[in-house]
């Protein structure tokens, strides 16, 4: 994640510890995939009631863009920023390969670089990734356009095959799959490069000081 900024955007990142007190001098936040506190109760359930959340949780009413990826979504829904919940793959196994997605809503700060209902490729690397909320969440997820990507191949069994999500006011995205893992050729794909050119971009449009 931290390669994907610094390198591949060229912009301004840094490394935030769990018990960070003040994060209001970042302009966006993004929380990487990984196996918080080993994934212990459930994914992301101890991590969320780590000190630097409570700033997240800042950040994300104040309109800034908060991405969650992987274990980063699964912190985001045990936080109450995102709704639903995450259940092992419909096979019990951990999956780790390239997967291809479809744009289903290019109208947000993620994903504006992308065309509705392109299809890309990134990759997955999860085995509790089994996306789930009740059928009214699930109805306001659909009547609100907060569906941004789904699976072509629904392979974990995620409802509806939705593999990310964004809160009604969308600024905060959670999604299963690895954009930082697909920013350039080498890795096999460069599609997750337009969600963080996405960001900036929508940063710098509505920090454009009229003369």
């Amino acid at each position: 994640m931290f390669h994907a900024v610094k390198d591949e955007l060229g912009e301004e990142v840094e490394y935030v510890w769990h018990d960070a007190d003040d994060l209001s001098q970042f302009d966006g936040i993004l929380l990487p995939g990984g196996f918080s506190y080993g994934d212990y109760l459930r994914s992301g359930a101890i991590a969320h009631l780590s000190k630097v959340m409570s700033e997240v949780k800042k950040a994300a009413e104040a309109g800034k863009p908060i991405l969650g990826v992987c274990n980063g979504f699964q912190i985001l829904l045990e936080s109450g920023l995102l709704p639903g919940a995450m259940l092992r793959n419909k096979d019990l196994k951990f999956v780790c390969r390239p997967t291809k997605l479809r744009v289903e809503n290019n109208e947000t700060m993620f994903s504006s670089a992308y065309n509705k209902g392109e299809e890309i490729t990134i990759p997955v690397a999860h085995g509790e990734g089994n996306y789930y909320c009740d059928e009214a969440t699930l109805k306001q997820l659909q009547d609100n356009q907060q569906i941004v990507f789904t699976y072509a191949d629904n392979f974990n069994g995620s409802l509806q095959s939705i593999a990310g999500i964004v809160n009604e006011k969308g600024n905060v995205l959670g999604m299963m799959p690895h954009p930082e893992r697909a920013v350039d050729e080498l890795l096999g794909s460069a599609d997750g490069l337009k969600l963080f050119q996405s960001i900036v971009k929508q940063w710098r449009e509505s920090h454009v000081v009229n003369a």
